[in-house]
């Protein structure tokens, strides 16, 4: 038997003579609602394939000697920026007192008067390189030893070296009275004009990725043994400081802008109502908290979790973004590689540190303890966990081609179903009238 008479016999898309096919009206109108029904189901197919959603995963963080950025913006309306010290120190015994680097402190007028700024760089009130000296001045410390990082190696020739000598050896400075270096600076002159004043700490710190807390507390500050201690003295002079402050934004990890936020947002909306995970979002943002006493701190006992965001293509970005090498950089829509944030849940509490029934919020039965040092106190604490937000396609190219076959199949055999139908029910009718 010929080639060609085998292949016949299998062929099972037998073929009618043109003679044999009738077009009607009817099978026109289903022809040209079929391939609409096409386009518009091909359009959904396509549309389903280039969707990206985010598929949100929980593994634990193998991390180890990792660093974590902290950004901070707090505003203090009743603590001038003289009094005021920032902190960090960890479980794994790195301190860092006196924290400037990074982070500015921002004077501000009185509360009564709007808070406006006054100066930004005002770091330190009586900073002094005492260039105008005799070069060969050497300033006494008054006892004290001089500071590893005075001006002059072995001397106190600023209000500030004898402040630091005093502060190594715990001993409290207070105003400064009877000591020539602050006398020719007038450093107790600038602690009463700025009595009245507020303060903003605003920037950023790099932290060990370790427990560990940080706080913004009055005086100098300095360890004794294996006890932290700040120098009070100015401090409670002062009947008009408190630690009234309101935290603007509190973030663990780079800041992300707008454009990014929103794309997350929207690939975050395709993956239903579980796919969301507010990681941009700082829960302690406008948090504001006032108190009247001088003896009050402020604790916030903050719960981080290590969160990473893979968009589609993040494996082919080679190098480090600029965000991981600046301090306080912002992530925007150009970088596509992973980010690398936090998010975090937070609890606080409060305290007089006179100590006593918490009466006042309605907790006879709850008794503070007595001492502290007052401020605004922030522990955190490290997840072993760490959350994986994935980019991924809803659907593969293959897969689109496969929903494309039946959406052109399946429309098609239901248009013929509905045409034959039509013309066998038109047929039938005629055969009744001609009867």
């Amino acid at each position: 038997m010929p080639a060609k008479s085998r292949f016949t016999r299998l062929d099972a898309f037998t073929k009618t003579v043109e003679d044999a096919r009738v077009r009607t009206t009817s099978g026109g109108i289903v022809t040209i609602t079929s391939l609409l029904v096409i386009l518009w189901l091909t359009w959904g197919e396509w549309a389903d394939y280039r969707k990206v959603s985010v598929r949100p995963e929980l593994i634990v963080d193998k991390g180890r000697g990792e660093k974590m950025e902290i950004s901070m913006n707090i505003t203090f309306p009743h603590m001038p920026c003289e009094l005021l010290t920032l902190d960090v120190m960890d479980v794994s015994g790195e301190l860092q007192m006196g924290v400037s680097h990074g982070v500015n402190k921002v004077r501000l007028s009185p509360a009564s008067e709007g808070s406006h700024v006054i100066e930004i760089k005002a770091l330190d009130l009586h900073k002094d390189e005492a260039s105008h000296l005799d070069p060969n001045y050497c300033g006494e410390c008054y006892g004290a030893p001089a500071p590893s990082d005075a001006v002059k190696p072995g001397c106190c020739n600023t209000c500030d070296d004898v402040r630091n000598a005093y502060a190594s050896i715990s001993w409290s400075f207070g105003r400064g009275e009877g000591v020539e270096q602050c006398e020719r600076e007038h450093y107790a002159e600038h602690l009463d004009a700025q009595r009245k004043e507020g303060c903003r700490l605003e920037g950023s710190i790099k932290v060990n990725k370790v427990i560990g807390n940080f706080h913004i507390a009055p005086g100098k500050s300095f360890s004794n043994g294996n006890m932290h201690v700040h120098d009070l003295e100015n401090y409670f002079k002062d009947e008009m400081h408190t630690f009234t402050h309101k935290i603007h934004h509190l973030r663990f990890g780079p800041q992300l802008s707008d454009a990014v936020i929103a794309d997350m947002q929207s690939k975050h909306a395709n993956s239903g109502p579980a796919g969301w995970t507010n990681h941009h979002i700082n829960p302690l943002d406008n948090t504001e908290q006032a108190t009247t006493e001088k003896g009050f701190n402020f604790m916030y006992f903050v719960k981080v979790v290590s969160t990473a965001y893979l968009p589609l293509g993040w494996e082919k970005v080679s190098g480090r973004g600029a965000h991981e090498d600046s301090l306080g950089a912002t992530i925007d829509a150009s970088y596509k590689g992973s980010i690398e944030t936090h998010q975090y849940s937070v609890t606080s509490h409060k305290r007089n540190l006179a100590g006593g029934p918490d009466e006042e919020d309605g907790h006879k039965e709850r008794i503070h303890a007595r001492g502290g040092i007052p401020g605004v106190f922030f522990s955190y604490d490290i997840s072993p966990m760490k959350v994986i937000n994935r980019e991924e396609r809803a659907k593969s190219f293959s897969g689109f081609l496969v929903g494309l076959c039946a959406v052109i199949g399946g429309t098609l055999t239901v248009a013929a179903a509905v045409d034959r139908m039509l013309y066998e029910g038109a047929n039938r009718i005629k055969k009744m009238h001609s009867n």
